[in-house]
């Protein structure tokens, strides 16, 4: 039972609540966990008796056992841990020491309470036989002492032996160790001081064979033990000398070894060979998981292979002159592809993902590519491969009449390529390109299964924001790029939590970012100015805020679980909706009422218009930019999902021509991929809660072209949760990856008492 429980925790499935039963099944199964991993510490009652207690315990058990106490009281927790602790030792030892009573030994108690150390001093004879001698000190004591005397001191020792090691017990007396216990200690937590001329420096390390030809994704590689002595790799004999040993020491290389039954072990087992991407993953990282175990892996040329880019020019038919950072991204991307690899190009929002990709399929010549993309960027694709590449050929898979092309580049839309899966499968593509990544974040989509299933001599993924929510949009890109990189999603999860360096060792190999604000990357580009604009909300719209908050939190205090978690968001909802303006809230068709936003808009749009300029408005909210739409006296265009793709292309063109000076933009269907720097001004008219997503929004007009400084105008209602929100994202960033991890979702798991505090209106 021991066993099973050893290094396992029971919190991962604590349910929410625990009847009395359940609460001390959930104990005692806590404390038999701690006891078999020799959580246990000897030490002295209050009245002088010895006793066992629980420790020491280190962070994670310490939360684990306030977690558990959250349904109980803490003090008597530990005190029932602690009673279980004192009796397994006394009652499951052999011998004159079954049952022990406690002993009175208050001379005892100051020993105790310094929390008493045992370790063994190990001597060898002339032939090579052991003698260990039990030590104690105390946790202040610089070094250790050799027990010595009799009596209840020497009973306290024991007491030790029968809940460490049982052969400590004897060890009192007779201090030779047999083979099979030396074996047996190599095993334990005991502390051990071994004699200087016994050399105790193996280890083992994971070797990744090299590859017999040029390196392929899905080739297998050899993956076997290497023993060393210190420094030196021991040849194939000795491992075998290892290997038969008959005692727990060999003679290697004139000296004697300590052999780790766990080593001797290693020096006769035979690893299966691994795919060539998962070489790649633990040569990157310099470990690897066998049968549960993080083991060290051997340095590996798979390293340097990969992480040296060779340098080759820009491809001839190029109408371009590539950047010198977009110059690096087509030579990273051609030598990944050309080991068998795929990547994921994660440059800023405008700094030329789309001519760089371009430029890779100039040189790789390897037709037909398919790219796949947001509806609203086909045009732009198309655009770009004529002006840049100008010669081959584009066709667009999508629409009521669409047909398949051998050669040339296909674009396609994620909606299409769902819908006609099987067909994209059946047809060899040279290199697949799903543009705007993020649209396959979720591993478990319908989107992300068709992509997965389109056969590709080679993926490259494009994305600004390859992570907006969850490490596990991370694992979805580069498992569709590079499949087994990052290993099952399960395994990803259980060995990544939270981002790490060994983590970052491995993605940053297949995963190219670049900031505009990095130094000289687009030194050209003007500033850029973000402003929070305060607005005060109308009467109005205070006392349907204030209403609204009274109402829901209400219902709210009487709730929990879904429920509570629906009214939370649907309070959060409206609120917004309210701070935009009445109508939006209450549903009318038409404006009605006022709003200290649309007060803004208007005089803002009156300057920026009067001055010649243009402006971006993003809302979250398709019904508020319907009612923008009928408000706005400017000449206006109005993007959507729902937008049909010709009208997307057409208003596009008629805002960068000057047709148009404002361009309405629901923000999830025009958030990524157009190119619209003819504005000189973006406004966010509501918060969406994600600084990623609304950088995204942002850099439509902030990217590569843009010849004006930018001003990002997001208007914020004053006293309300958009207030506290916003300053808690720029303050406070603990709390802003919790929402960029959880969105709105994440304050549904407040408290009714913060809620309250977040939501209520605060007066100026």
């Amino acid at each position: 039972m021991f066993g099973e429980l050893s290094g396992k925790s029971l919190f991962d499935a604590l349910p929410d609540a625990l009847n009395d039963s359940g609460y001390w099944g959930v104990a005692t199964a806590t404390a038999l966990n701690l006891v078999a991993r020799g959580r246990i510490v000897p030490s002295v009652t209050e009245d002088g008796r010895d006793t066992w207690r629980i420790g020491p315990l280190d962070h994670a058990d310490e939360l684990h056992l306030r977690q558990l106490a959250a349904h109980g009281d803490y003090d008597e927790l530990r005190a029932f841990l602690d009673a279980v602790a004192d009796v397994l030792p006394r009652g499951g030892a052999e011998g004159p020491f079954a049952a022990a009573e406690p002993c009175h030994v208050p001379e005892l108690k100051p020993w105790a309470d310094e929390q008493i150390k045992l370790s063994l001093r190990i001597e060898t004879t002339d032939d090579l036989r052991f003698r260990a001698i039990v030590q104690v000190r105390g946790i202040t004591d610089p070094y250790p002492q050799d027990v010595r005397g009799s009596g209840r001191e020497l009973d306290a020792i024991r007491a030790i032996g029968r809940a460490t090691w049982p052969p400590l017990q004897r060890l009192l007396d007779q201090a030779a160790l047999t083979d099979d216990e030396v074996t047996e200690l190599l095993g334990t937590d005991i502390e051990v001081h071994w004699p200087k001329n016994l050399a105790t420096s193996l280890s083992a390390k994971a070797v990744i064979g090299e590859a017999s030809g040029k390196f392929k994704a899905n080739d297998l590689l050899e993956f076997n033990w290497q023993l060393a002595l210190g420094d030196e790799e021991l040849t194939d004999a000795e491992m075998d000398v290892i290997a038969e040993a008959s005692r727990p020491v060999v003679k290697l290389r004139d000296q004697w070894v300590l052999v780790d039954p766990k080593l001797k072990q290693k020096a006769r087992q035979q690893l299966s060979p691994i795919t060539a991407v998962q070489a790649v993953t633990a040569a990157l990282t310099g470990t690897a998981v066998v049968d549960g175990e993080h083991v060290d892996v051997a340095p590996h040329s798979l390293t340097t292979a990969i992480t040296t880019v060779p340098e080759i020019p820009a491809p001839a038919g190029l109408q371009a002159t590539l950047r010198d950072y977009q110059l690096h991204g087509l030579r990273w991307l051609a030598h990944m592809l050309d080991l068998g690899l795929g990547a994921c190009l994660a440059d800023d929002m405008g700094l030329g993902k789309t001519i760089t990709l371009i430029a890779l399929h100039l040189h790789r010549r390897q037709e037909p590519a398919l790219v796949v993309c947001p509806a609203s960027l086909l045009g732009n694709w198309e655009r770009e491969i004529h002006r840049f590449a100008p010669g081959t050929r584009v066709t667009r898979y999508h629409g009521p009449q669409r047909t398949l092309a051998d050669d040339g580049v296909v674009l396609t839309t994620y909606g299409t390529m769902r819908l006609d899966a099987e067909a994209l499968r059946n047809h060899e593509w040279g290199m697949v390109v799903a543009d705007e990544a993020q649209h396959i974040k979720n591993p478990h989509s319908g989107t992300a299964k068709a992509l997965r299933s389109i056969p590709a001599g080679a993926r490259v993924a494009l994305s600004g924001t390859p992570v907006e929510n969850s490490l596990s949009e991370l694992w979805s890109i580069l498992d569709w790029t590079t499949p087994g990189l990052l290993g099952t999603h399960r395994a990803f999860r259980t060995r990544w939590p939270e981002p790490d360096d060994t983590l970052a060792k491995v993605v940053k190999p297949f995963l190219l970012r670049r900031r505009k604000s990095d130094p000289g990357v687009a030194p050209e580009l003007p500033a850029k100015t973000e402003t929070d604009l305060p607005v005060s909300l109308t009467t109005e719209q205070a006392a349907l805020y204030e209403a609204l908050t009274r109402e829901i939190l209400d219902q709210i205090a009487g709730s929990d679980g879904i429920a509570r978690r629906g009214l939370v968001l649907k309070l959060l909802t409206g609120l917004k909706q309210i701070c935009n303006h009445p109508s939006h809230y209450l549903g009318h068709a038409t404006l009605q009422g006022t709003s200290g936003k649309l007060d803004l808009l208007d005089e803002l749009l009156d300057t920026i218009v009067a001055e010649d300029g243009s402006a971006l408005i993003f809302t979250q909210y398709v019904g508020m930019a319907r009612l923008l739409e009928q408000h706005i006296k400017q000449p206006t265009r109005f993007l959507h999902g729902g937008t049909p793709v010709p009208q997307r292309e057409q208003m596009v063109d008629d805002f960068q021509q000057g047709r148009a000076p404002v361009f309405l933009l629901s923000l999830k269907a025009a958030g990524t991929g157009l190119n619209l720097t003819r504005a000189d001004h973006v406004i966010h008219f509501d918060r969406w809660w994600n600084p990623a997503v609304e950088d995204q929004a942002t850099d439509r007009a902030y990217r590569i072209g843009q010849t004006q400084p930018v001003q990002v105008h997001k208007l914020v209602t004053e006293g309300t949760v958009e207030e506290r929100i916003a300053a808690l994202l720029q303050d406070k960033r603990d709390l802003a990856d919790a929402v960029l991890h959880g969105g709105e979702a994440a304050f549904t798991e407040l408290t009714d008492a913060e809620l309250a505090e977040l939501v209520q209106l605060r007066s100026l």
